[in-house]
Order: structure tokens, then sequence, then C-alpha cells
């Protein structure tokens, strides 16, 4: 469950600083959105995937919903607003003359929040037939802690990814199955900054801030790090797996969404939690080094060929593996 956003993306050699004006050297549009990208990658992965979110009654949200379903992603409880405008995400690319990019990205969220309560209230009755539930932080709070509840009465774990991160999201920390956030997020919601040092990271400093979420009163913490890899800790494990090597970033937009969608599909489909971790760096490898959020998401065959070319080939992951995954 989550927000769609229309993408309308700028490329720059140079940001503009404050009154400045730059040339651009190129623009395209693209479906996007942090839940919609969640729900295409696990779909494309592989996984039954049923989408709860709302557009607005116009060309972009059409748009956006179109995307889901081209994946085979259940779109029969996607909402349409007659009133509020599809939501619209402004990423900025600076690009180098080496290709590398940095990302600025402002959504603004028009139908997204205006899901209400009343809405989503389905979910109390149905919400036991899924096995993981995925939420973000681009609807209502409100919304998100409901449908938290009513996972939590059926059982049903619950993947929290903590963007855009404030200090009211910390109230739905406690009694989370599994929350991710990048660096910055986590340090945002615990208080601990995550330090790096000529390239790498400060492992105490990441072990920290698990702890401190752990404190917070979630079962599974996942802590992303760009060219680092990503974190995972519980109560009973603590690791980092190093992002796989030799990729060239061409924009990360989208990148995180793709790991999570990734990570809770491997879980859910019954991979042990450092398989999944190591299967969505891969996931998310593939994604940075395309243009776009949704248009370079990679699909299960095309994780498994870069698996077998790295010699991984015990990190394949077959279709028949995804049997429970609904």
């Amino acid at each position: 469950m989550g927000s769609f956003v229309k993408d309308l993306i700028v490329s720059t050699r140079k940001f503009p600083g404050q009154g400045e004006t730059v040339l651009g050297c190129g623009f395209q549009m693209a479906t996007g959105g942090k839940g919609a990208n969640q729900a295409i990658q696990a779909a494309r992965l592989g996984a039954q995937v049923t989408m709860v979110g709302k557009v607005g009654d116009d060309d972009f949200g059409k748009e956006l919903i179109n995307a889901c379903l081209r994946d085979g992603i259940d779109c029969s409880r996607v909402m349409t607003d007659r009133q509020t405008p599809s939501s619209v995400g402004n990423v900025q690319l600076q690009v180098d003359e080496n290709g590398a990019t940095q990302n600025r990205i402002i959504v603004v969220p028009g139908a997204n929040m205006s899901i209400t309560l009343e809405e989503v209230a389905f979910l109390e009755r149905e919400i036991a037939q899924y096995d993981m539930v995925l939420l973000q932080l681009e609807i209502p709070l409100e919304v998100n802690r409901r449908v938290m509840e009513y996972a939590r009465r059926s059982g049903v774990p619950v993947m929290l990814n903590t963007a855009p991160a404030d200090g009211a999201s910390r109230k739905l920390i406690s009694g989370l199955t599994y929350v991710a956030s990048n660096e910055s997020e986590a340090e945002a919601l615990t208080g601990a900054p995550i330090r790096f040092q000529s390239g790498s990271v400060d492992l105490d400093s990441v072990r920290a801030a698990v702890e401190r979420f752990l404190e917070m009163g979630v079962q599974n913490v996942l802590i992303t790090l760009g060219g680092a890899g990503a974190a995972f800790g519980n109560r009973r494990e603590f690791f980092l797996i190093p992002a796989v090597d030799g990729v060239v970033s061409v924009d990360p937009t989208g990148a995180g969404d793709s790991f999570i969608g990734a990570f809770s599909t491997f879980v859910s489909a019954g991979a042990d939690h450092r398989a999944a971790v190591r299967m969505a760096n891969y996931v998310g490898s593939l994604t940075v080094s395309v243009l776009g959020a949704q248009t370079s998401l990679p699909s299960l065959e095309q994780i498994n060929r870069l698996i077998q070319e790295r010699g991984e080939t015990e990190l394949l992951f077959l279709p028949e593996k995804l049997t429970r995954c609904g």
C-alpha cells in the first residue's frame, strides 16, 4: 500500500544555485512513487501483488495505473480522486563527465495524501490473505497506522520503508516486523549518525543505529548504505553485505524501492535474511545502472543472469521458489 507519482526527470551537468538558471541536457517522464515502485519490483520477481493507493482523475493517474497493470498487478483496489490531481515528482539529475549521477527530488503529494481511513477499512477483512504488507511514508500517517493495526491483528508481517522520514513517523516504529531506512533516514529517526570514512562505513555506527531501532520496538532492521551495501540486524544477528562491485551508477532513483521490493519478495518466498539481502543488492545494482525508476526495475531473469555471471550460483532464485509468495 502506498504512493503513485508521475516523475518529471531533468538531467543537467550542474545543479542550479540560488537564483541561477542552467541548461539541461535531457528530459523524460516516467511512472513512479515508492509504493508503486516496490509493487512493480515484487511483481517482476514473480510475486502476486495487490496495490492499494489513490491517483487523480487525470492522464497521469491513468498512466500510473496502467504501468502497474502491465506487470500483472491487481489494481482493483486503487482509488481515484476527482478533486485532487495525481502526485508529481520533480527529479533533478546531475550527470558528471564520467556518467556518475546525483539526484534531488521534490514530490508534490497530490491524491496520495487524500486517502481516508474509511477507504482502507476493507483491509480489516482481507489483509489476512497476504504474506506481507509493504508501507511507505508518502501517504497519510494515520492510514499507515490503521493498516499496521489490521496486519498485526491478523499476524501478517509489515515492512515499513521510512521515506520520507520525519519526527512524526517515529510513532509507527514500535511493533513493526521490518523497518527499512537509508543512512540519513536512520539518523533522523534514531538520532544515531552513521559515519563514513574514505568510502567505507563505520560498522559500529551502523550497529548503534540498528540497536536504537530495536529499542524502539521493531523486530528486524534494514539500513541501505548506497555504495557501501546494506546492513541487517535483529536480536539474534547483525551483518553487512557489501554492494555489488563494478556497477556504474547512471541514476539512483528507485534503487531503495527496488531493494525493499526485492528483499520483501525473497523473504516472503522463504529466503533467509542474509540471502535476501545479497539478492536484493543485485536487484539494486541493476536498478542504478538504468535511467528512471520503474523503467529500471529488473526482472527475475535479469537478476539470475547477473548472479550467474558473478559466480554466486547458490543465490539463483528459480520461479518454483515463489509458489508460497501470494
